[in-house]
């Protein structure tokens, strides 16, 4: 039987999108028609930057202010969501990519419990009880996808109190998927390898020697840049995938294999 009528937009929640991976993720999902309402730590000139090249590239996208580490804002997060989403024409989003993250790079001997407890507050409790606050408004049949490391799988020196949050964030993904599932929600962990941003200072990027080494460690020789995760992502959130719960995907190019 035909039909006329146009299928609802998309609309997608992407912590963490006025940089790097997250950026990337945002107008990766504009450019196949996925709205998006993504959040900045605090440089509202990269999060206008982005809402421009995501109108380019062909879907809305609305910034919204958040520090992940503050669990008690969400609440009033939230409430802005549901604004962003009347502004949409929704009253409900589809998708939710956990991103935001910081980095931290010491030997457990030098770890403070103020760093661990801020990693823990950005990387675990913050996603915790962000995507509990936000699951009310995520449609059955929505998609998370929770951003880890390959640091959770390969270990190098310093990054220890990083990786294990990461690591809890991929066990949390597991339970999401389980205690989800009878509403038709999937939850996949991304981990990407290497990849050249402004992350951990562009270290990545910007050192010719770490790169190298990178290239040398991985098995396509080369280190990844954001445009092997974004897309990967949206992929990953599309229906072509929906069979896919509860996995751990690493996006490393073969690191370290």
């Amino acid at each position: 039987m035909s039909t006329n009528m146009k299928e609802t937009p998309k609309i997608a929640i992407v912590t963490g999108g006025s940089r790097g991976l997250g950026r990337n993720t945002v107008l990766s999902l504009a450019r196949d028609g996925v709205a998006s309402i993504f959040t900045y730590h605090s440089n509202r000139a990269e999060a206008e930057a982005v809402v421009k090249l995501a109108e380019e590239a062909g879907a809305r996208a609305l910034p919204l202010a958040l520090d992940v580490s503050q669990s008690d804002s969400f609440d009033g997060f939230v409430a802005q969501v549901r604004e962003a989403l009347t502004t949409l024409g929704a009253e409900r989003f589809d998708y939710l990519v956990n991103n935001a993250g910081t980095s931290h790079h010491a030997p457990i001997i030098e770890v403070t419990e103020d760093d661990l407890d801020h990693l823990y507050r950005v990387h675990f409790k913050g996603v915790f009880f962000l995507t509990q606050k936000l699951l009310p408004l995520m449609n059955d049949g929505g998609r998370i996808v929770n951003v880890s490391s390959g640091l959770a799988r390969f270990s190098f020196p310093g990054s220890a109190a990083y990786a294990s949050m990461k690591g809890a964030v991929e066990v949390l993904t597991r339970y999401l998927a389980r205690e989800l599932g009878e509403r038709g929600i999937t939850a996949n962990t991304v981990a990407p390898g290497a990849i050249e941003t402004d992350f951990s200072g562009g270290m990545v990027r910007d050192n010719p020697d770490l790169n190298r080494q990178i290239a040398q460690a991985t098995a396509l020789g080369r280190a990844g840049v954001p445009d092997d995760i974004g897309p990967m992502i949206v992929a990953l959130l599309s229906d072509a995938n929906r069979w896919v719960n509860g996995q751990r995907i690493e996006a490393s190019g073969g690191m370290l294999l």
